[in-house]
């Protein structure tokens, strides 16, 4: 499939070409370890949290990683809505 295929395979999607990577760093520049801890209680956030053991839990559990892509979301969302706070991976 040629990239601009795929690019427009998916032209709604905010999720498109966005790296897990991408999304655990903007979070936690957004809200903080101890504020995803709260939001997403699991393990990787509440007890020595880092971006590595984040994305190699995140990767095997897929309801983790769908609700840290709903917060993402959500953080879009609220940026949208707040002009003065863009997110640090938008």
């Amino acid at each position: 499939m040629p990239a601009s295929a795929s690019h427009s395979a998916q032209p709604r999607n905010p999720l498109h070409s966005v790296t897990l990577e991408a999304i655990v760093r903007a979070l936690e520049a957004h809200y903080g370890w101890a504020e995803l801890a709260v939001r997403i209680p699991v393990r990787c956030f509440t007890h020595e949290p880092s971006v590595n053991s984040s994305l190699k839990f995140l990767r095997k559990t897929p309801w983790a990683r769908e609700k840290v892509e709903g917060l993402y979301l959500f953080m879009l969302r609220d940026a949208g809505r707040k002009p003065h706070a863009i997110p640090a991976a938008a």
